[in-house]
């Protein structure tokens, strides 16, 4: 049989890699189970991936990868709760669980801390808040306003906040008083703007 090469080599790792946290969870994925499952070795692994964290999170979006477009219900509240709603299931699978993970080891591991500050900085949660924002103001629900870029990350940090703190993702009705309390009081103090900036 030919060696596994290029994409194929790195679909097998990857799908290895999202089996066994399915199965066991971040704490006690091993870069040796995964060569096992995958039938390679470990230097191949690292050389791609040099730390467990990066390789889960490759795994995740390999397996689940973040979605881009934002629900569009016609109102900023709705749409809001339906983004977090589908951020909560997303949060309730495996791949709530390696975020979790990952996020108590941050206070151990470096290089976790590092992979998972790099995976929430690229994360298109903000850019779909932005574009809820807009949209909002296009309707000319609201006023337009400059969203700093914390407030449009606020809903993902406090949903990996729950799930942090409590070991789980928020039900309908914290969703409901996050929304309602916190993000769109937010987004109505923002600066005002003569077009929507995010950032």
């Amino acid at each position: 049989m030919s060696r596994r090469r290029g994409e194929r080599l790195e679909q097998a790792i990857l799908d290895a890699t999202w089996e066994l946290l399915a199965e066991m969870g971040y704490a006690k994925l091993t870069m040796e189970a995964v060569a096992a499952r995958a039938g390679t070795s470990r230097p191949v692994i690292h050389r791609r991936w040099p730390t467990r964290a990066q390789l889960a999170l490759a795994a995740l979006d390999h397996a689940a990868p973040a979605d881009t477009e934002p629900p569009d219900t016609g109102g900023l509240r709705t749409d809001l709760l339906a983004m977090m709603e589908h951020v909560a299931r997303r949060h309730g699978s495996v791949h709530g669980e390696v975020l979790a993970g990952m996020a108590v080891e941050t206070a151990r591991d470096p290089e976790a801390a590092h992979a998972l500050r790099a995976r929430l900085a690229s994360t298109a949660q903000g850019g779909q808040v932005a574009t809820i924002v807009r949209r909002a103001v296009e309707r000319g629900e609201i006023p337009a306003v400059r969203l700093p870029s914390r407030v449009a990350r606020l809903p993902l940090d406090l949903m990996r906040n729950e799930v942090v703190v409590y070991g789980r993702p928020p039900g309908e009705d914290v969703i409901t008083e996050i929304v309602d309390s916190i993000v769109i009081p937010a987004i109505l103090h923002a600066p005002a703007s003569e077009g929507l900036q995010a950032g």
